[in-house]
């Protein structure tokens, strides 16, 4: 069998297993069985496959159709143009979360330029994507991630080590928060918010994050209220939190936020028209609440 005949043969059985993407994951998958990338695969048609390698591929076959997502058997997955490390231990980050990075940077511009010394927390960072998007985009800032699973603090470290961000990112076991001081010019999350009963129900590719990363409680609100009772102290006096939004709870985190003293701003949007990114401020004077 040559590389050609993989990519199309794998391409067709995905398709018959309907998945969203067969041609991409075929690419992907066959490209990681031999280690080439786009370039060098696309350069290889005719190139017959050892039997070695044609177990590989039938090995990630076997998984890809039993709905294991890509990025855990790549073991990578990239977030703001960043390739980060995922592992069954992390979710994988997904495009939508990028609008809050694009909410974040836009309260940034707000309040000077990008270069300012600036102190960042990410609630639940899990492979540390936002921390490290926002720490590639504001070269003098410091941050902190904050998470509950030793495995997924090792995963994110090992992403700043990778990235060149080690020497401004610390990472540290905690519910969301509570093991943090104040003075944050920036505090950002994307916590679980999936009602517990709704998990069953998501598709086969999510039973693989760790549902500790998706279980919002029965309403899905529970991880807002935790964040929002620390927000205020949290914050810095001209500081921003942004917290990413599930489908529809944009008003209930808004209440949620405002009770523990912040005042919410009309959400950002992701590219589907979805309220994604919910931003809050402590009440600035001259401003309603």
């Amino acid at each position: 069998m040559t590389v050609a005949e993989a990519r199309r043969a794998l391409a067709a059985a995905f398709r018959e297993a309907g998945l969203e993407s067969p041609e991409l994951d075929a690419r992907l998958l066959v490209g990681h069985a031999l280690g080439l990338d786009h370039a060098a695969l696309a350069a290889s048609p005719g190139r017959a496959l050892t039997s070695q390698e044609q177990k590989a591929i039938n090995s990630l076959e076997q998984r890809r159709l039993a709905r294991e997502p890509v990025a855990h058997l790549l073991g990578t997955s990239e977030f703001w143009g960043l390739p980060l490390q995922v592992t069954s231990a992390t979710l994988v980050p997904r495009p939508d979360t990028e609008t809050l990075v694009e909410a974040a940077l836009a309260a940034i511009d707000e309040g000077g330029p990008r270069t300012r010394p600036l102190r960042i927390a990410d609630l639940g960072t899990g492979t540390g994507a936002l921390l490290l998007a926002l720490l590639s985009e504001v070269p003098n800032a410091l941050g902190v991630g904050i998470d509950m699973s030793m495995e997924a603090l090792t995963v994110a470290r090992s992403n700043a080590e990778r990235l060149g961000l080690a020497p401004r990112a610390r990472f540290v076991r905690g519910h969301f928060g509570a093991a943090l001081a104040g003075g944050f010019d920036l505090v950002v999350s994307n916590p679980p918010y999936i009602p517990s009963g709704d998990i069953a129900g998501l598709s086969p590719e999510v039973r693989f994050d760790p549902r500790a990363a998706l279980d919002g409680g029965p309403d899905g609100l529970a991880c807002y209220r935790a964040i929002a009772a620390d927000a205020k102290r949290l914050l810095a006096p001209t500081g921003n939190l942004i917290l990413e939004l599930g489908i529809g709870q944009e008003r209930a985190v808004a209440e949620l936020v405002k009770g523990g003293g912040l005042s919410p701003l009309p959400a950002k949007s992701d590219l589907a028209g979805i309220p994604r990114a919910l931003r809050a401020r402590l009440p600035q004077s001259g401003h309603a609440g």
